[in-house]
């Protein structure tokens, strides 16, 4: 079922699988798996694993303000009151929270802010609040020089360098991922208000989490998922060795394996 969600002062693209535990599903006591997704691609990043996560489970993926279905922003907004309005709008009290980057930030978020909201993490390549050495300053200052030069084709570039250097040949389906969300991109930017930071909160989470980094991907995420995955009580660390920001199109089967594992242990 795909529908728009209402959210403070807009509405996002949602798409809701039913089955177990959903509407009309038996299961009602297994939490919905949520998917996340990241700041370098919308929701369609989740399209090659998405039949097996939703075998036999409810799963609910959704489009960040700007990206993808979603419509862009027009006022203030906050990423973290967005998931919960749309966990809110599915009846969802509790949910497992499968992330990637963007999304493992805002998913970190909300197991700060409402813990019993969240039955456990799974942590793709995620990102982090307050952090200050996790600040990406070369990539930010280049991609504002592109953009001011209105240069698309650089930004793609830019990002396919450093987030996607594991693909091979064209690798098409990242970089249409990646064309896809640039307008987002400058869209959100002035209406973004930014969560709390969380890096010095991390020893607080209370919930099962799993966090993957991908070995390709840039140094700086890497040693950022690293420090975040030893500040987590009791964080499993996965290592990705052929992925970088894109670890759904990289090892889509591992991914498969480290969320479900990870949604059983937490049921």
């Amino acid at each position: 079922m795909e529908l728009m969600v209402p959210v403070k002062d807009g509405e996002v693209w949602a798409e809701d699988s039913g089955g177990p535990g959903g509407p009309g599903g038996p299961g009602g006591d297994a939490p919905p798996l949520v998917l996340l997704h990241p700041g370098v691609a919308d929701s369609r990043v989740w399209d090659r694993i998405l039949p097996r996560l939703a075998r036999g489970r409810r799963v609910i993926r959704y489009d960040a303000r700007g990206y993808g279905r979603s419509p862009a922003p027009t006022a203030p907004f906050s990423l973290v009151d967005d998931l919960v309005a749309v966990l809110d709008h599915f009846d969802v009290a509790r949910a497992f929270l499968a992330a990637s980057s963007m999304g493992g930030t805002t998913s970190i978020g909300l197991a700060l802010s409402d813990p019993a909201r969240v039955a456990g993490l799974a942590l793709l390549v995620p990102g982090i609040t307050g952090n200050p050495d996790f600040t990406m300053a070369e990539f930010t200052a280049e991609v504002g020089r592109l953009a001011q030069a209105g240069d698309m084709d650089g930004l793609v570039a830019l990002v396919r360098r450093t987030s996607a250097a594991a693909g091979t040949g064209d690798d098409p389906v990242a970089e249409a991922l990646i064309r896809a969300v640039l307008p987002a991109w400058f869209a959100v930017h002035p209406h973004q208000v930014p969560d709390p930071p969380a890096f010095d909160r991390l020893g607080e989470l209370d919930v099962p989490c799993v966090l993957a980094l991908g070995e390709r991907d840039a140094p700086e995420v890497v040693r950022c998922n690293e420090e975040m995955a030893a500040r987590i009580p009791g964080c499993r660390l996965v290592r990705l060795r052929d992925s970088d920001h894109f670890p759904t199109l990289r090892e889509p089967d591992a991914v498969v394996d480290i969320i479900l594992e990870s949604y059983a242990v937490a049921r």
